[in-house]
């Protein structure tokens, strides 16, 4: 356990202001450390509280994200940090969307594009006789969720904290993180095959040998392929936006998503396709794919042990990634139910867009949150800023408050997101739905229900992690997204079958 100076000079190299720069609230001018000295001469623990309480008034008042390295930059103690001038990192609800609106948008397209080739691939000859692929897609395309936007909130709070300024500190972190993302992905994606074959074969009580290793391979080289890729996109991402001051938090986790849902179905639709035509003749190729990715484990594993922070990221938090996977497997095996009635084909294009809006949402609000803690102390700590009881819905939607501001930022950007990637996916004929206006209404109040859960589970989720001394950054976001895919595709399922039973025949649902 640490001792009180060794805490003081952890927050101060993670962004806290030093004490020759506090400006008292009161008197608006710098405040001695004299100042805060008691009889005895020991005012150390008033000096970090006093500290932490200017760092949280800054932040409330002026922006979230202060630049943790500015006060590492000068040694001149003399420069006066009044609050007077406007902070360039300021945010308002007008810059917040402003920064969230081209990331989201990119993102719905990109969600847009993989509702498409998913709309396409489904009438594959291996998604037809291996009916199993469509549990994996909820499971992979959450990988952008439990692995890529995981990696993008704690690059982006490594980032707005200080903790990548120095050449050192910046390849340490890259590597680190790069190998720990390729551990995970090679895991998750080896459970998800295991998953699916599991709830493909309950129902139906029936097993296949080749279509398990054809899964098994799949998904292990998907979702390997797919995150060494994004991965490395997420970390071009984070240095540019801190070179043209914008938050990383607003634009790393969208961005993730744009590229991911896409990325990753192309890659599953290939690579299954691909091996399914070997898979009689030379099914050993399947069972060597499967098996390569797994003997380069050991080797990622030692990259990671390097960095202490990476390898207590390893050891500790496998729990929300394999609980999150199991999640999405769950969704996925409703779209299997789904898509394989020919009722229901149409749902097709529009799953990875409701699923992934609703994930890239959520998956910025709990980034910023995350950060807004962060900047407050570290995980455990009792703060006004982690409250431990379960929010109202008033304090998560209608507060002052800049995460509440946020909340409805992104709230609203739903109805005319959605509204854009509707009438892409009907100008470019995808699917099998005519774009209604009752099938609208139906659609528009799933993902509104949806993102309005999200949003507050992500709420109460991040902050009862924080008091649980848990790192949101590592844990939340796999869960909100998984939640994301599930109730998600759900509630698109409950509304194709709803429309179906009213005799919605022009929207051709059936069709």
């Amino acid at each position: 356990m640490s001792s009180k100076p060794e805490q003081k000079e952890t927050h101060q190299a993670n962004g806290a202001v030093p004490v020759d720069h506090l400006t008292s609230p009161e008197r608006g001018q710098l405040v001695e450390p004299s100042d805060f000295l008691g009889p005895d001469g020991n005012g150390v623990e008033a000096v970090v509280l006093e500290c932490r309480a200017n760092a949280k008034g800054v932040r409330e008042d002026d922006a979230l994200l202060e630049n943790g390295s500015q006060s590492n930059e000068s040694d001149d103690t003399s420069t006066n940090q009044s609050p007077e001038p406007a902070s360039p990192l300021k945010e308002t609800s007008f810059s917040i969307g402003l920064q969230v609106l081209f990331p989201f948008l990119l993102a719905g397209f990109g969600t847009v594009a993989a509702g498409m080739v998913l709309d396409i691939v489904q009438h594959w000859d291996v998604f037809k006789n291996v009916t199993n692929l469509f549990i994996l897609v909820p499971a992979l395309l959450g990988l952008k969720g439990n692995l890529e936007m995981t990696l993008a909130s704690r690059l982006s709070t490594a980032a707005n904290i200080g903790q990548m300024d120095t050449p050192k500190e910046f390849w340490k972190m890259i590597t680190g993180n790069m190998a720990l993302l390729l551990v995970q992905a090679t895991v998750v994606g080896f459970l998800a095959s295991i998953a699916a074959v599991v709830f493909g074969w309950i129902p139906d009580g029936h097993f296949s040998l080749y279509h398990a290793v054809l899964l098994c391979a799949s998904s292990v080289a998907t979702a390997f392929v797919a995150s060494l890729v994004l991965g490395m996109i997420m970390i071009g991402v984070i240095i540019g936006s801190r070179k043209m001051g914008i938050n990383p938090d607003n634009v790393a986790t969208p961005i993730a998503a744009s590229l991911g849902d896409l990325v990753t179905l192309a890659l599953l639709s290939g690579i299954s396709c691909g091996l399914y035509k070997d898979l009689e003749s030379k099914f050993y190729v399947n069972a060597l794919v499967c098996a390569l990715f797994l003997a380069l484990l050991p080797i990622w594993i030692f990259i990671a042990r390097k960095d202490s922070a990476t390898w207590e990221v390893l050891c500790s938090s496998w729990e929300p990634v394999v609980i999150a996977m199991a999640i999405s497997s769950v969704g996925g095996l409703i779209l299997d139910r789904t898509v394989s009635d020919p009722n229901f084909a149409g749902m097709a294009v529009f799953t990875p867009v409701i699923n992934g809006v609703g994930g890239n949402l959520v998956a910025v609000q709990a980034s910023r949150i995350s950060t807004y803690l962060h900047m407050s102390g570290m995980p455990g700590e009792s703060s006004k800023a982690a409250p431990w009881k379960c929010p109202s819905p008033c304090s998560t939607f209608c507060s002052s408050d800049v995460n509440s501001r946020s909340a409805r930022v992104l709230f609203f950007l739903v109805v005319p997101g959605h509204l854009v990637f509707l009438y892409t996916i009907s100008s470019m004929q995808g699917g099998h739905t005519t774009l209604t206006l009752i099938f609208i209404v139906f659609y528009m109040t799933a993902a509104l229900l949806q993102v309005l859960i999200l949003l507050y589970i992500a709420d109460w989720m991040v902050h009862w992690m924080w008091g649980r001394d848990l790192d949101p950054d590592n844990f939340s976001i796999p869960y909100l997204t998984a939640l994301g895919d599930l109730i998600g595709t759900g509630l698109l399922a409950l509304s194709f079958r709803i429309l179906w039973l009213i005799g919605d025949r022009d929207s051709d649902v059936g069709d």
